[in-house]
C-alpha cells in the first residue's frame, strides 16, 4: 500500500510516497501551507534523509527505490543519475554514451524531465555538455541552488564570495 506524506523543503512543500517496495515519489506540490501530520513508518528514513540534505549534513541517501512501471530508458538513466557523485555534475551527452546511444541526448534530457523522485535521484546533477545549466522541472533557479548546496565553491552565485 502506497504511503504519503509531505515535507517543507527551503524550496517549498514536497510531497514523499512510497511503500515497502520502496520511495516513489518526491515532488514539489502547491499546497500551502504545507501539511503536517503523522508520518508513516515507510516514509521516515526519507523525511529524515531529506531533512539532513536540505540542512548539509548528507552527502547522499541510503533509500530504497521503486520506479514501478516506468519505460526500461527512463529507468536506466535514472539509475545513471543515482551514480553521480554528491557535488558533482555531469552531462547528458555522457549519460548517452554510457548508455550507449551517443544520439539519445534528448531522450535522457526526457527521461530527467519525468523523474519522479526528485532530489533524491539528482537530475539536478546533469548539465549541458558546455557547462550551462538547461532544463530542470522545477526551473534553473532551484537546480543552481541546490548545486551551490551540494557545492558552494563551484557554483556560488557571482558575487556570493564578496
Amino acid at each position: 500500500m502506497t504511503e504519503y506524506a509531505h515535507f517543507l523543503s527551503p524550496f517549498g512543500c514536497l510531497r514523499v510516497e512510497g511503500s515497502e517496495d520502496g520511495i516513489s515519489l518526491v515532488q514539489m506540490v502547491s499546497t500551502k501551507p504545507c501539511p503536517t501530520g503523522p508520518i508513516p513508518a515507510v516514509l521516515k528514513p526519507c523525511i529524515q534523509q531529506l531533512a539532513e540534505y536540505f540542512r548539509g549534513d548528507r552527502d547522499g541517501f541510503n533509500l530504497k527505490l521503486d520506479f514501478g512501471d516506468a519505460p526500461p530508458f527512463h529507468k536506466a538513466v535514472w539509475n545513471e543519475l543515482l551514480k553521480i557523485p554528491y557535488g558533482h555534475t555531469t552531462t547528458y551527452q555522457a549519460i548517452a554514451e554510457n548508455l550507449g546511444d551517443k544520439k539519445a541526448v534528448r531522450a535522457v534530457g526526457q527521461a530527467n524531465r519525468h523523474n519522479p523522485i526528485a532530489i533524491i535521484v539528482p537530475c539536478h546533477r546533469c548539465i549541458a555538455k558546455s557547462g550551462e545549466l538547461q532544463g530542470y522541472f522545477y526551473g534553473l533557479d532551484m537546480k543552481r541552488q541546490l548545486l551551490e548546496l551540494e557545492n558552494p565553491l563551484s557554483f556560488a552565485r557571482q558575487g556570493s564570495l564578496f
